[in-house]
Parts: structure tokens; C-alpha cells; sequence
């Protein structure tokens, strides 16, 4: 593997991308080119696209496993970067971190176990403030869900890939160890 871009190079390669995907998608839309009539990218479904992908470019970069040092999506949390690093701890830069499913659950997976932590500790508090405790949110629907998933991984896959990290990455490596033996 090469030289890999800096992560100002992985955020131009990013919103270079997005901005030809949301072209093409506004040509493909206003001249009604889309092959299924009765589905329709609504303003709200392309929001949810656009902030998922962002989240995924600026905050939520594979590079959060190298979050012990100067890390730009680390630096963009501002005060709570910090919480970034044991996640640096526990996976090695371009380890399973940097894997085409299983890598972005993993940022996915911590972020939402810190939002439980903060949660619970939410619902302790709160009754002895005296305030009321919030509802937990209700699942979303798949025209929420599926393109908040497609702007995420989009954003990360583009990442790796500018790494040189591809799809068939980890079954290469898997089989150089076999044959290795």
C-alpha cells in the first residue's frame, strides 16, 4: 500500500463526490429519469443523506482509530474529542477499523455506547432535579433509515478506498496467510 492521502485530501475527495452524486441526482429527478415512477428522492430523504454523509466525512472518519494523536474528526468534537480515545485504544489504524461493514458499525457501536452511558446517567439524574424524563425514540423508517445508511457508508467507503483499502481487502490478506503456511 502507498502513500495515503492526508485527511484534508480524504475531505475534498469527499465533498468533491457529494457534489457530483447530488448533480446528478437533481438532473436525474427534474428530467424524470428515475426508473421507478413511484419512488421519489424527497427533500427529507436527501437531508438525511447529506447529514449522515457529512457526520460520516467530518466526524466519524475511519481515521477516529488514531485518536490518541492529532486526529482532524477528533479536533472537530471539540471538548469531547477525548472520548475518542479509548476507541483509538482498542483498534489498531487500519485494523478492523478500517473494514468495509464492520468498520463503520464499530464507530457506530461506541458512539452509541457512550449515548447509553450518558442516557442512563440522564435517567438517574433527572427525577432528583425534578425535571421529566424524555421518551426514547421510536425506531425510523426505512425512508429515514436507508439513506441515512447510504450517506454514512458512502462516506467511509470513500475513505478507504482512497487508502487503498478495497471491498475484497480482508479475503487478499486472508488468503496470503493460508497459502503462507
Amino acid at each position: 500500500m502507498g502513500a495515503v492521502p492526508s485527511g484534508r485530501v480524504h475531505n475534498l475527495i469527499n465533498l468533491g463526490t457529494f457534489a457530483v452524486l447530488g448533480t446528478a441526482a437533481l438532473y436525474v429527478q427534474r428530467a424524470q429519469l428515475w426508473p421507478d415512477p413511484t419512488f421519489t428522492l424527497t427533500p427529507t430523504m436527501a437531508l438525511n443523506f447529506t447529514w449522515a454523509f457529512m457526520a460520516g466525512t467530518f466526524l466519524l472518519s475511519p481515521d477516529l482509530d488514531l485518536s490518541e494523536g492529532r486526529v482532524d474528526s477528533k479536533r472537530r468534537w471539540g471538548p469531547l474529542g477525548f472520548l475518542w480515545v479509548p476507541y483509538g485504544r482498542m483498534f489498531s489504524h487500519r485494523g478492523l477499523s478500517h473494514t468495509w461493514i464492520v468498520g463503520p458499525l464499530t464507530r457506530l457501536l461506541y458512539l452509541g455506547l457512550i449515548a447509553g452511558a450518558v442516557w442512563t446517567v440522564l435517567k438517574f439524574a433527572l427525577p432528583q432535579l425534578g425535571l421529566g424524563w424524555p421518551r426514547l425514540p421510536q425506531p425510523l423508517p426505512y425512508k429515514v433509515l436507508l439513506p441515512v445508511a447510504a450517506g454514512y457508508y458512502l462516506s467511509q467507503w470513500l475513505h478507504l478506498l482512497a487508502d487503498g483499502v478495497y471491498p475484497d481487502h480482508d479475503v487478499r490478506h486472508l488468503r496470503r496467510k493460508l497459502r503462507g503456511r
